[in-house]
């Protein structure tokens, strides 16, 4: 019986489903986290009379055929980019970006990774860094004797230094963009690398024109919906019973076969 087949790969899409959903769930206080959505295809079909088959002499053609299903695949998990909202924290340190765009950092082989979550710290030299450490780039150093600093909406860094009036510009933070964002690699601890599927990174200052501005004292909190997870977890766990039901009536079904042609 091909239905227990089919419904034991509706279990599996529904248990990705889940993953999926907890994923969310257990990341909804994650600075700059995007929810992602799991998306499903239908496996090959088998035809036992294929539509559009002669079926007389006449000419006469099978209008619809007859077409068996194989179940249920995961197609992709889609990383959704919609803004999250921005919460205030009155620390200099944090940024939050308002629209489209990313944070670059410097990973310690060498390489770029990108995140949305800016809540940042200071090194010991006073460099801008992510919490775990690594350098935002481009590298913005707070000097040691400066009293404040800011961080305009273009990404434009100024202090103001003990002994001197005029606000000293600092540096630049610039952020990039990529095509298809939702293409990016998830590597954990926030951070993403770009892919063939994102396309290269496009580079350029806050504020501008394709670009989303700078918010200082702030971080983006996640986009996670939690009511709207668990309405989602709640069919998920419906379509995986059901699926089990499936497979519970054609085991049933079988043992009937069995028991005629004893």
């Amino acid at each position: 019986m091909r239905s227990m087949n089919i419904a034991a790969t509706g279990m599996a899409a529904q248990a990705l489903n889940v993953d999926v959903i907890s994923n969310n769930i257990a990341n909804m206080s994650t600075t700059g986290f995007k929810r992602q959505r799991a998306e499903f295809q239908d496996l090959i079909y088998e035809n036992l009379e294929r539509p559009g088959a002669s079926t007389s002499d006449a000419g006469n053609v099978d209008p619809t055929g007859v077409q068996v299903g194989y179940g249920v695949k995961a197609g992709s998990v889609y990383r959704v980019a919609k803004q999250g909202s921005l919460t205030q924290t009155n620390n200099p340190y944090d940024l939050a970006i308002n629209g489209r765009g990313y944070f670059q950092v410097q990973m310690p082989d060498g390489t770029t990774a990108y995140t949305r979550a800016g809540n940042f710290s200071s090194s010991p030299d006073g460099t801008i860094v992510t919490g775990d450490g690594y350098t935002v780039i481009p590298q913005i150093q707070i000097p040691e004797n400066a009293t404040d600093f800011s961080i305009s909406k273009d990404g434009t860094v100024t202090a103001t230094i003990s002994g001197q009036t005029a606000a000293q510009t600092l540096g630049q933070i610039t952020i990039a963009t990529f095509i298809n964002p939702a293409g990016l690699e998830s590597v954990g601890d926030n951070l993403m690398k770009e892919t063939a599927a994102s396309g290269p990174a496009t580079v350029g200052n806050p504020n501008s024109e394709g670009f989303g501005n700078l918010n200082q004292n702030y971080v983006e909190a996640s986009n996670v919906d939690p009511v709207y997870e668990i309405s989602s977890l709640i069919v998920a766990q419906r379509a995986y019973e059901m699926n089990s039901k499936v497979i519970t009536a054609s085991d049933e079904m079988m043992q009937n076969t069995s028991s005629i042609l004893r």
